[in-house]
Protein backbone atom coordinates (compact mmCIF):
# COMPACT_ATOMS: atom_id res chain seq x y z
CA UNK A 1 0.00 0.00 0.00
CA UNK A 2 1.29 3.47 -0.80
CA UNK A 3 2.45 5.87 1.87
CA UNK A 4 -0.38 8.39 1.92
CA UNK A 5 -1.59 10.70 4.65
CA UNK A 6 -5.22 10.18 5.70
CA UNK A 7 -7.57 13.08 6.07
CA UNK A 8 -9.27 13.82 9.38
CA UNK A 9 -12.59 12.96 7.75
CA UNK A 10 -11.22 9.59 6.69
CA UNK A 11 -10.18 8.86 10.28
CA UNK A 12 -13.62 9.74 11.56
CA UNK A 13 -15.32 7.55 8.99
CA UNK A 14 -13.08 4.55 9.47
CA UNK A 15 -12.79 4.55 13.26
CA UNK A 16 -15.92 4.34 15.37
CA UNK A 17 -15.98 6.85 18.23
CA UNK A 18 -17.46 4.20 20.54
CA UNK A 19 -14.15 2.33 20.70
CA UNK A 20 -11.76 5.28 20.69
CA UNK A 21 -10.56 6.52 24.12
CA UNK A 22 -9.82 10.18 24.69
CA UNK A 23 -6.34 9.86 23.18
CA UNK A 24 -5.04 8.18 20.06
CA UNK A 25 -1.37 7.38 19.65
CA UNK A 26 -0.21 7.77 16.05
CA UNK A 27 2.80 5.71 15.01
CA UNK A 28 4.87 6.92 12.00
CA UNK A 29 3.96 5.24 8.71
CA UNK A 30 5.42 2.04 7.47
CA UNK A 31 4.60 0.09 4.33
CA UNK A 32 1.04 -0.45 5.52
CA UNK A 33 0.29 3.21 6.18
CA UNK A 34 -0.35 5.23 9.32
CA UNK A 35 -1.04 3.14 12.46
CA UNK A 36 -3.29 4.19 15.30
CA UNK A 37 -3.06 2.48 18.72
CA UNK A 38 -6.29 2.81 20.67
CA UNK A 39 -6.16 2.72 24.46
CA UNK A 40 -5.28 -0.39 26.43
CA UNK A 41 -6.46 -2.79 23.75
CA UNK A 42 -3.71 -1.59 21.41
CA UNK A 43 -6.00 -2.22 18.48
CA UNK A 44 -4.45 -1.36 15.15
CA UNK A 45 -6.64 0.76 12.94
CA UNK A 46 -5.73 1.67 9.38
CA UNK A 47 -7.34 4.87 8.21
CA UNK A 48 -7.71 5.06 4.45
CA UNK A 49 -7.77 8.45 2.72
CA UNK A 50 -10.57 9.41 0.38
CA UNK A 51 -8.12 10.44 -2.32
CA UNK A 52 -6.85 8.07 -5.00
CA UNK A 53 -3.84 6.15 -3.75
CA UNK A 54 -0.55 6.30 -5.59
CA UNK A 55 1.01 3.23 -7.08
CA UNK A 56 3.79 1.62 -5.14
CA UNK A 57 6.00 2.18 -8.18
CA UNK A 58 8.73 4.76 -7.58
CA UNK A 59 7.90 8.08 -9.27
CA UNK A 60 10.18 10.95 -10.22
CA UNK A 61 8.71 14.44 -10.09
CA UNK A 62 11.98 16.33 -10.29
CA UNK A 63 11.56 17.71 -13.83
CA UNK A 64 9.36 20.71 -14.43
CA UNK A 65 7.53 21.23 -17.71
CA UNK A 66 9.44 22.93 -20.49
CA UNK A 67 8.04 25.74 -22.61
CA UNK A 68 8.73 27.98 -25.58
CA UNK A 69 7.09 31.07 -27.08
CA UNK A 70 4.53 29.98 -29.65
CA UNK A 71 1.34 30.94 -31.44
CA UNK A 72 -1.64 28.95 -32.64
CA UNK A 73 -3.18 29.77 -36.03
CA UNK A 74 -5.93 28.53 -38.27
CA UNK A 75 -4.91 28.51 -41.90
CA UNK A 76 -7.70 27.58 -44.32
CA UNK A 77 -9.19 24.31 -43.07
CA UNK A 78 -6.18 23.41 -40.90
CA UNK A 79 -4.61 24.51 -37.62
CA UNK A 80 -0.98 24.50 -36.49
CA UNK A 81 1.39 25.56 -33.74
CA UNK A 82 3.77 28.29 -34.95
CA UNK A 83 7.33 28.66 -33.69
CA UNK A 84 9.83 31.39 -34.43
CA UNK A 85 12.88 29.58 -35.77
CA UNK A 86 15.11 31.66 -33.47
CA UNK A 87 13.39 30.17 -30.39
CA UNK A 88 14.12 26.58 -31.39
CA UNK A 89 17.40 24.70 -30.88
CA UNK A 90 19.97 25.17 -33.64
CA UNK A 91 20.14 21.40 -34.10
CA UNK A 92 17.03 20.32 -36.01
CA UNK A 93 17.38 16.83 -34.54
CA UNK A 94 16.20 18.35 -31.25
CA UNK A 95 12.98 19.69 -32.77
CA UNK A 96 11.16 16.37 -32.97
CA UNK A 97 10.55 15.81 -29.22
CA UNK A 98 9.36 19.42 -28.86
CA UNK A 99 6.88 19.10 -31.71
CA UNK A 100 5.58 15.71 -30.55
CA UNK A 101 5.20 16.88 -26.95
CA UNK A 102 3.37 20.11 -27.76
CA UNK A 103 1.01 18.53 -30.29
CA UNK A 104 0.26 15.50 -28.05
CA UNK A 105 1.73 12.60 -30.04
CA UNK A 106 1.96 9.70 -30.21
CA UNK A 107 -1.54 9.04 -28.88
CA UNK A 108 -2.81 5.44 -29.13
CA UNK A 109 -6.32 6.78 -28.54
CA UNK A 110 -6.02 9.03 -31.59
CA UNK A 111 -7.24 12.17 -29.81
CA UNK A 112 -4.07 14.09 -28.85
CA UNK A 113 -5.73 15.23 -25.63
CA UNK A 114 -2.37 15.87 -23.96
CA UNK A 115 -1.39 18.48 -26.55
CA UNK A 116 -2.77 20.99 -29.04
CA UNK A 117 -3.48 18.50 -31.82
CA UNK A 118 -7.01 17.62 -32.85
CA UNK A 119 -6.76 13.91 -33.59
CA UNK A 120 -6.73 14.23 -37.40
CA UNK A 121 -3.94 15.03 -39.84
CA UNK A 122 -5.25 18.52 -40.69
CA UNK A 123 -5.01 19.49 -37.01
CA UNK A 124 -1.65 17.86 -36.28
CA UNK A 125 0.75 20.35 -37.80
CA UNK A 126 3.72 22.56 -36.94
CA UNK A 127 5.01 25.64 -38.75
CA UNK A 128 8.45 27.15 -38.21
CA UNK A 129 9.03 30.68 -39.52
CA UNK A 130 12.10 32.89 -39.57
CA UNK A 131 13.74 35.68 -41.56
CA UNK A 132 15.01 34.61 -44.98
CA UNK A 133 18.42 35.23 -46.54
CA UNK A 134 16.91 34.66 -49.99
CA UNK A 135 16.71 38.03 -51.81
CA UNK A 136 13.39 36.95 -53.34
CA UNK A 137 11.77 36.11 -49.98
CA UNK A 138 10.94 37.88 -46.73
CA UNK A 139 10.61 34.79 -44.56
CA UNK A 140 11.50 31.12 -44.63
CA UNK A 141 8.75 28.69 -43.65
CA UNK A 142 9.15 25.04 -42.78
CA UNK A 143 6.10 22.81 -42.53
CA UNK A 144 6.08 19.71 -40.33
CA UNK A 145 3.39 17.02 -40.39
CA UNK A 146 3.10 15.20 -37.05
CA UNK A 147 1.73 11.69 -36.71
CA UNK A 148 -1.34 11.29 -34.53
CA UNK A 149 -1.02 7.71 -33.31
CA UNK A 150 2.68 7.37 -34.11
CA UNK A 151 5.77 9.49 -33.50
CA UNK A 152 6.42 10.49 -37.11
CA UNK A 153 7.84 13.96 -37.71
CA UNK A 154 7.58 14.50 -41.47
CA UNK A 155 9.33 17.35 -43.33
CA UNK A 156 8.74 15.91 -46.80
CA UNK A 157 5.93 18.20 -48.03
CA UNK A 158 4.32 21.60 -47.74
CA UNK A 159 0.81 22.41 -46.50
CA UNK A 160 -1.10 24.84 -48.67
CA UNK A 161 -3.71 25.61 -46.02
CA UNK A 162 -1.14 26.51 -43.37
CA UNK A 163 0.81 28.51 -45.94
CA UNK A 164 -2.05 31.00 -45.73
CA UNK A 165 -1.23 31.74 -42.06
CA UNK A 166 2.51 32.32 -42.56
CA UNK A 167 2.20 35.88 -43.84
CA UNK A 168 -0.19 36.93 -41.05
CA UNK A 169 2.13 35.34 -38.45
CA UNK A 170 5.13 37.23 -39.86
CA UNK A 171 3.24 40.54 -39.70
CA UNK A 172 1.58 39.91 -36.32
CA UNK A 173 4.94 39.10 -34.69
CA UNK A 174 6.66 42.08 -36.39
CA UNK A 175 9.08 39.71 -38.10
CA UNK A 176 8.52 41.72 -41.28
CA UNK A 177 7.25 45.21 -42.03
CA UNK A 178 5.93 44.96 -45.58
CA UNK A 179 4.91 47.99 -47.59
CA UNK A 180 1.17 48.57 -47.49
CA UNK A 181 -0.75 49.37 -50.67
CA UNK A 182 -4.35 50.50 -50.91
CA UNK A 183 -6.54 47.87 -52.52
CA UNK A 184 -8.21 48.45 -55.87
CA UNK A 185 -11.28 49.97 -54.23
CA UNK A 186 -9.17 52.41 -52.21
CA UNK A 187 -10.17 50.89 -48.89
CA UNK A 188 -8.06 48.45 -46.92
CA UNK A 189 -4.28 48.50 -46.86
CA UNK A 190 -2.88 45.28 -48.31
CA UNK A 191 0.45 43.68 -47.49
CA UNK A 192 2.39 41.20 -49.60
CA UNK A 193 4.69 38.78 -47.80
CA UNK A 194 7.09 36.72 -49.91
CA UNK A 195 7.52 33.26 -48.44
CA UNK A 196 10.13 30.63 -49.23
CA UNK A 197 8.91 27.18 -48.34
CA UNK A 198 11.97 25.19 -47.26
CA UNK A 199 10.24 21.84 -47.82
CA UNK A 200 9.96 22.43 -51.56
CA UNK A 201 12.29 25.37 -52.18
CA UNK A 202 9.37 27.16 -53.85
CA UNK A 203 8.15 30.75 -53.40
CA UNK A 204 4.68 31.74 -52.26
CA UNK A 205 3.30 35.28 -52.27
CA UNK A 206 0.63 36.01 -49.65
CA UNK A 207 -1.55 39.11 -50.03
CA UNK A 208 -3.90 40.16 -47.23
CA UNK A 209 -5.36 43.28 -45.57
CA UNK A 210 -3.66 44.78 -42.51
CA UNK A 211 -5.39 46.74 -39.74
CA UNK A 212 -3.46 48.62 -37.04
CA UNK A 213 -0.27 46.78 -37.88
CA UNK A 214 -1.78 43.29 -37.68
CA UNK A 215 -3.28 40.91 -40.23
CA UNK A 216 -6.99 41.59 -40.58
CA UNK A 217 -9.22 38.83 -39.24
CA UNK A 218 -12.73 40.18 -39.85
CA UNK A 219 -14.26 40.25 -43.29
CA UNK A 220 -17.06 38.95 -45.48
CA UNK A 221 -15.13 36.22 -47.31
CA UNK A 222 -15.98 32.60 -46.45
CA UNK A 223 -14.53 29.23 -47.37
CA UNK A 224 -16.31 25.89 -47.24
CA UNK A 225 -15.22 23.81 -44.27
CA UNK A 226 -14.82 26.80 -41.92
CA UNK A 227 -17.74 28.44 -40.15
CA UNK A 228 -18.31 32.18 -40.41
CA UNK A 229 -16.47 34.70 -42.56
CA UNK A 230 -13.11 36.43 -42.44
CA UNK A 231 -10.71 38.64 -44.38
CA UNK A 232 -9.69 37.22 -47.77
CA UNK A 233 -6.10 36.13 -48.33
CA UNK A 234 -4.65 35.43 -51.77
CA UNK A 235 -1.91 32.83 -52.16
CA UNK A 236 0.14 32.77 -55.36
CA UNK A 237 2.41 29.74 -55.68
CA UNK A 238 5.20 30.90 -57.97
CA UNK A 239 6.63 28.43 -60.49
CA UNK A 240 5.07 25.51 -58.53
CA UNK A 241 6.00 22.68 -60.91
CA UNK A 242 8.55 20.11 -59.77
CA UNK A 243 8.33 20.85 -56.06
CA UNK A 244 10.02 17.55 -55.19
CA UNK A 245 10.81 15.81 -58.47
CA UNK A 246 11.92 18.76 -60.59
CA UNK A 247 9.28 18.02 -63.24
CA UNK A 248 5.59 18.77 -63.69
CA UNK A 249 4.99 15.26 -65.06
CA UNK A 250 7.68 13.09 -63.42
CA UNK A 251 7.06 10.10 -65.71
CA UNK A 252 6.65 12.24 -68.80
CA UNK A 253 3.12 10.89 -69.30
CA UNK A 254 -0.28 12.51 -68.67
CA UNK A 255 -1.46 9.15 -67.30
CA UNK A 256 0.13 5.86 -66.25
CA UNK A 257 -1.27 2.48 -65.27
CA UNK A 258 -0.68 1.58 -61.63
CA UNK A 259 -2.15 -1.49 -59.93
CA UNK A 260 -4.67 -1.90 -62.72
CA UNK A 261 -5.97 1.69 -62.73
CA UNK A 262 -5.15 4.82 -64.73
CA UNK A 263 -3.43 7.47 -62.66
CA UNK A 264 -2.07 10.93 -63.37
CA UNK A 265 1.19 11.60 -61.56
CA UNK A 266 1.85 15.31 -61.32
CA UNK A 267 4.14 17.49 -59.20
CA UNK A 268 2.69 20.99 -58.75
CA UNK A 269 2.95 22.53 -55.27
CA UNK A 270 3.18 18.92 -54.00
CA UNK A 271 3.52 15.57 -55.78
CA UNK A 272 0.05 14.11 -56.36
CA UNK A 273 -1.61 11.02 -57.80
CA UNK A 274 -5.12 11.29 -59.27
CA UNK A 275 -7.15 8.13 -59.87
CA UNK A 276 -10.65 7.65 -61.27
CA UNK A 277 -13.55 6.81 -58.99
CA UNK A 278 -14.94 4.53 -61.69
CA UNK A 279 -11.71 2.50 -61.79
CA UNK A 280 -11.97 1.97 -58.03
CA UNK A 281 -15.63 0.99 -58.19
CA UNK A 282 -16.79 3.79 -55.88
CA UNK A 283 -18.99 6.84 -56.24
CA UNK A 284 -17.17 10.08 -56.90
CA UNK A 285 -19.13 11.67 -54.07
CA UNK A 286 -18.19 9.02 -51.51
CA UNK A 287 -17.96 10.66 -48.07
CA UNK A 288 -14.86 10.76 -45.86
CA UNK A 289 -16.68 8.56 -43.33
CA UNK A 290 -17.47 5.99 -46.02
CA UNK A 291 -13.87 5.97 -47.21
CA UNK A 292 -12.60 5.60 -43.65
CA UNK A 293 -14.92 2.65 -43.05
CA UNK A 294 -13.83 0.84 -46.24
CA UNK A 295 -10.63 -0.95 -45.25
CA UNK A 296 -10.23 -2.52 -48.69
CA UNK A 297 -10.46 0.88 -50.39
CA UNK A 298 -7.99 2.44 -47.93
CA UNK A 299 -5.52 -0.37 -48.54
CA UNK A 300 -5.92 -0.06 -52.32
CA UNK A 301 -5.38 3.68 -52.27
CA UNK A 302 -2.29 3.35 -50.08
CA UNK A 303 -0.84 0.67 -52.34
CA UNK A 304 -1.41 2.83 -55.43
CA UNK A 305 0.10 5.82 -53.64
CA UNK A 306 3.25 3.93 -52.69
CA UNK A 307 3.69 2.50 -56.19
CA UNK A 308 3.19 6.00 -57.59
CA UNK A 309 5.87 7.37 -55.28
CA UNK A 310 8.43 4.90 -56.61
CA UNK A 311 7.38 5.65 -60.19
CA UNK A 312 7.79 9.38 -59.53
CA UNK A 313 11.25 8.90 -58.05
CA UNK A 314 10.25 9.95 -54.54
CA UNK A 315 11.42 6.67 -53.02
CA UNK A 316 13.45 3.66 -54.10
CA UNK A 317 11.02 1.10 -52.66
CA UNK A 318 7.43 1.14 -51.44
CA UNK A 319 8.71 0.70 -47.89
CA UNK A 320 10.61 4.00 -48.10
CA UNK A 321 7.64 6.15 -49.10
CA UNK A 322 6.88 9.00 -46.65
CA UNK A 323 3.36 9.33 -45.31
CA UNK A 324 2.67 12.80 -46.64
CA UNK A 325 3.74 12.59 -50.30
CA UNK A 326 2.63 11.89 -52.85
CA UNK A 327 -0.91 12.93 -52.05
CA UNK A 328 -3.58 10.75 -53.58
CA UNK A 329 -7.09 11.75 -54.58
CA UNK A 330 -10.13 10.27 -56.30
CA UNK A 331 -11.52 12.32 -59.21
CA UNK A 332 -14.80 12.18 -61.10
CA UNK A 333 -17.06 14.31 -63.26
CA UNK A 334 -19.75 16.34 -61.46
CA UNK A 335 -23.38 15.35 -61.87
CA UNK A 336 -25.50 17.41 -59.52
CA UNK A 337 -23.26 20.37 -58.68
CA UNK A 338 -22.11 23.50 -60.51
CA UNK A 339 -18.48 22.55 -59.97
CA UNK A 340 -16.13 21.62 -62.78
CA UNK A 341 -14.79 18.45 -61.12
CA UNK A 342 -15.32 16.35 -57.99
CA UNK A 343 -12.35 15.40 -55.79
CA UNK A 344 -12.02 13.25 -52.68
CA UNK A 345 -8.55 13.55 -51.21
CA UNK A 346 -6.50 11.60 -48.70
CA UNK A 347 -4.09 13.15 -46.22
CA UNK A 348 -1.52 11.02 -44.37
CA UNK A 349 -3.70 7.93 -44.60
CA UNK A 350 -6.94 9.68 -43.61
CA UNK A 351 -9.78 10.97 -45.80
CA UNK A 352 -9.57 14.76 -45.85
CA UNK A 353 -12.67 16.61 -44.64
CA UNK A 354 -12.27 19.12 -47.48
CA UNK A 355 -9.23 19.20 -49.79
CA UNK A 356 -5.56 20.03 -49.18
CA UNK A 357 -4.74 23.27 -50.98
CA UNK A 358 -1.68 21.83 -52.68
CA UNK A 359 -3.85 19.01 -54.04
CA UNK A 360 -6.35 21.57 -55.35
CA UNK A 361 -3.54 23.48 -57.07
CA UNK A 362 -2.27 20.27 -58.65
CA UNK A 363 -5.82 19.55 -59.88
CA UNK A 364 -5.89 23.01 -61.49
CA UNK A 365 -2.55 22.36 -63.17
CA UNK A 366 -3.61 18.91 -64.40
CA UNK A 367 -6.93 20.24 -65.72
CA UNK A 368 -5.10 22.05 -68.52
CA UNK A 369 -3.04 19.05 -69.66
CA UNK A 370 -4.84 16.88 -72.26
CA UNK A 371 -4.95 13.20 -71.42
CA UNK A 372 -4.82 13.50 -67.63
CA UNK A 373 -7.46 11.79 -65.51
CA UNK A 374 -8.38 15.26 -64.30
CA UNK A 375 -8.80 16.89 -67.72
CA UNK A 376 -10.98 13.99 -68.89
CA UNK A 377 -13.44 14.67 -66.06
CA UNK A 378 -13.76 18.44 -66.36
CA UNK A 379 -17.29 19.58 -67.11
CA UNK A 380 -17.82 23.19 -68.24
CA UNK A 381 -20.85 24.85 -69.74
CA UNK A 382 -20.40 26.15 -73.29
CA UNK A 383 -20.61 29.76 -72.08
CA UNK A 384 -18.30 29.24 -69.09
CA UNK A 385 -15.25 31.40 -69.82
CA UNK A 386 -14.06 31.69 -66.21
CA UNK A 387 -10.36 31.36 -65.55
CA UNK A 388 -10.87 29.58 -62.24
CA UNK A 389 -11.54 25.91 -61.69
CA UNK A 390 -14.32 25.05 -59.23
CA UNK A 391 -13.62 21.85 -57.29
CA UNK A 392 -16.38 20.07 -55.39
CA UNK A 393 -14.87 18.53 -52.26
CA UNK A 394 -16.28 16.79 -49.19
CA UNK A 395 -17.21 20.04 -47.42
CA UNK A 396 -18.28 22.21 -50.33
CA UNK A 397 -16.44 23.93 -53.15
CA UNK A 398 -13.12 25.65 -53.78
CA UNK A 399 -12.02 27.83 -56.69
CA UNK A 400 -8.39 27.65 -57.82
CA UNK A 401 -6.47 28.78 -60.88
CA UNK A 402 -3.36 27.73 -62.77
CA UNK A 403 -1.52 29.87 -65.31
CA UNK A 404 0.75 28.57 -68.07
CA UNK A 405 2.95 30.89 -70.11
CA UNK A 406 3.32 30.87 -73.89
CA UNK A 407 5.93 28.11 -73.67
CA UNK A 408 3.68 25.75 -71.72
CA UNK A 409 5.47 26.44 -68.44
CA UNK A 410 3.34 26.51 -65.27
CA UNK A 411 4.08 30.03 -64.03
CA UNK A 412 1.77 30.19 -61.03
CA UNK A 413 -1.18 28.63 -59.25
CA UNK A 414 -3.49 30.70 -57.06
CA UNK A 415 -6.15 30.30 -54.42
CA UNK A 416 -8.02 32.42 -51.88
CA UNK A 417 -8.11 31.37 -48.23
CA UNK A 418 -8.67 32.85 -44.78
CA UNK A 419 -6.46 32.66 -41.70
CA UNK A 420 -6.59 33.85 -38.12
CA UNK A 421 -4.43 34.02 -35.01
CA UNK A 422 -6.13 31.99 -32.27
CA UNK A 423 -3.57 32.18 -29.46
CA UNK A 424 -0.10 33.39 -28.65
CA UNK A 425 1.98 32.93 -25.52
CA UNK A 426 3.95 29.87 -24.40
CA UNK A 427 3.35 26.24 -25.19
CA UNK A 428 4.35 23.54 -22.70
CA UNK A 429 5.54 19.97 -23.05
CA UNK A 430 6.85 17.34 -20.66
Amino acid sequence: MANVVPTALAVQQRVSSSIIPSSITRIPPGESGWRYLVGESAKRVLARPQTRQLSSTTHSFSQAQRSLPAAYYRGGTSRAIFFNREDLPRDREEWGPIFLGTIGSPDPYGRQLDGLGGGISSLSKICVVGPSDDPDADVDYTFVSIGVRDASVDYSSNCGNMSSAVGPYAVDTKMVWPALIKDAEGGAEVATVRIRNTNTGKLIHAKFPVVDGEAAASGDFSIDGVSGSAAPLQLDFIDPAGSRTGMLLPTGNPADEIDGVRATLIDAANPCCFVLASDLGVSGTVSPAEIDADEALLARLENIRRLAAVKMGLAETVDDVPGSVPKIAIVSAPRLSEAHIVVRAMSVGQPHKAIPITVALAVAAASKIPGTTVAENIVRAADDKSAGLVIAHASGQLTVAAEYDGHGHLSRASVFRTARRLMEGRVFWK
